[in-house]
């Protein structure tokens, strides 16, 4: 079995197929020098050291302690951008002083002309290791010494990445989140930066959620269906909404095509409709909140230009409403808010793109709302996820392509999204995208609240067992995330989200 067979079994999008071939190659590796009685230490932290494992004595005819570092592709990358980047890992993480060697392991053939420009810059920047290169012809040769074992791992690659992830050396999350921070904050610095927002944003300001809209739409609509029996009140709609979602439990989006039906009457999408579901979504605002809330200010002094220009370079959200483009006028912030095909803003403005339709409270602000595609019910969704080159999904999949790009408030579960970042990962071996994400705590896991609300029931009864599993849990959806190219930073308190955009922001 030769190494290019066994690509074959895992092919897929750049970014799958790396993490399947590096868990291939790190478990052969580990395996081949078992039988040498030498060890491979598995990196699952190299944002804080360099490379993807470390050979403790070396392996084969590479003598003292080597750093392996695995690539898939590096014909795909320019060699002056792999040994800049390589040097800009080398220079933020730990290397001790008793490394010899830096094994570069790559899965595909590699021309003369990349193989030599890396190796002169590598050993001009790097004169006290030494810098090894092996391409399929060295893999085949551990391949066909060990057919067996090469073939028992191919087939099992799903659970021994987990074993490594799951077994590998617990560290403080908070700690690993700070690293995460340093890299985002170098990516905002380098002005080729995004920010992609959802719900989360704006429910910060008092907005309602999802399933609070779909409610006032489907009281919205009984009352108009019953608005002629004295036998129904307001009350009583509400008790039928509220049983209806409990026990039916029906999809968001095919819930909103049933009401888009039923509150119109017609077979397309009305201004009626559209008006209604904007009347709603002002109309169930937490006015307790603060319709500029932390999170919109910190979010826009993210935008704010400075005197070498702008370091956000676009924003795209998933929100109805203008919330951000309100703040953003506060702050005197030139934008543009795009929300129809064939819209262009000037290049001293901040592109706003809406690319689930645009709400705005005041409409006589903006012209052509009328031509936009709001994406609310499974009709709308269908029409964008359908058409790869609607310019919702061009726009989307720019700003991933280019740019490093930050989301906000997005839970990531959009099959949309998802199918547009791993298309944006097909030529990236590591995350160039940062997600805040919520993480479970021990005490939310194992405890929930008494009806009266004031005291807990414990429902886990083993807490260091529940902690084992949630830790895995983590990795595990960390692992996931990779392949679409994001890397989490998580956070228990939604607090900590303006907290953490102000430390960018400041550095």
């Amino acid at each position: 079995m030769l190494i290019d067979e066994i690509l074959s079994k895992f092919i897929g999008t750049e970014s799958k197929t790396y993490y399947s071939f590096e868990t291939f190659i790190l478990n052969l590796l580990k395996y081949h020098l078992e039988q040498q009685q030498k060890v491979l230490v598995i990196n699952n932290d190299n944002l804080r050291t360099l490379g993807d494992a470390i050979a403790e004595d070396g392996l084969d005819d590479i003598i003292g302690k080597t750093i392996v570092e695995i690539k898939l592709n590096l014909d795909r990358t320019p060699p002056k951008i792999f040994v800049d980047q390589f040097f800009s890992r080398f220079n933020r993480t730990e290397v001790s002083p008793d490394f010899k060697n830096i094994l570069i392991i790559n899965g595909r053939p590699i021309s003369r002309e990349t193989k030599e420009r890396i190796l002169i810059e590598l050993n001009f920047l790097s004169p006290q290791f030494r810098i090894i290169l092996w391409g399929p012809e060295e893999l085949n040769k551990i391949v066909t010494k060990h057919k067996k074992e090469a073939n028992k791992i191919a087939n099992n690659l799903f659970a021994l990445r987990l074993e490594n992830i799951v077994s590998g050396e617990v560290r403080n999350w908070e700690d690993e989140r700070e690293e995460r921070i340093e890299l985002l904050i170098d990516v905002y610095k380098k002005r080729q930066f995004s920010a992609f927002l959802g719900a989360g944003v704006s429910s910060s300001a008092g907005m309602p959620d999802w399933n609070t809209l779909l409610n006032s739409l489907f009281v919205s609509y009984l009352a108009k269906e019953f608005k002629h029996s004295e036998a129904i009140n307001d009350n009583d709609i509400k008790q039928i909404v509220h049983r209806l979602n409990y026990v039916d439990e029906p999809s968001a989006l095919m819930a909103a095509r049933y009401l888009r039906k039923g509150l119109t009457k017609e077979q397309s999408e009305s201004q009626a409709f559209i008006n209604t579901i904007s009347d709603n979504l002002y109309k169930l605002r937490d006015s307790k909140k603060d319709i500029s809330s932390k999170l919109i200010k910190a979010i826009t002094n993210l935008c704010m230009p400075t005197q070498t220009g702008a370091r956000v370079k676009s924003v795209i959200t998933y929100n109805f409403d203008d919330l951000l483009e309100r703040e953003l006028e506060t702050k005197a912030i030139r934008h543009h808010s795009i929300y129809k095909e064939n819209e262009l803003s000037d290049p001293d403005e901040l592109p706003i793109y809406h690319v689930h339709g645009f709400l705005p409270e005041d409409k006589s602000k903006y012209t052509g709302l009328e031509e936009i595609t709001l994406v609310f019910s499974e009709e709308g969704y269908h029409q964008i996820y359908s058409d790869a080159y609607h310019w919702s999904n061009l726009v989307q999949l720019y700003n991933l392509r280019e740019n490093s790009c930050l989301m906000i408030g997005l839970s990531l579960t959009d099959p949309n999204l998802r199918r547009l970042l791993e298309i944006s990962a097909r030529n990236s071996e590591r995350p160039r995208h940062f997600a805040f994400m919520k993480r479970l705590t021990i005490e939310e896991f194992c405890y929930e609240k008494e009806k009266n609300g004031t005291e807990k029931k414990q429902v886990i009864n083993n807490k260091k067992a529940a902690e084992q599993f949630l830790n895995g849990h983590h990795k595990l959806n960390e692992e996931l995330m990779k392949e679409l190219g994001v890397l989490i930073i998580w956070y228990t308190s939604y607090d900590d989200i303006p907290t953490i955009l102000t430390k960018v922001n400041n550095e």
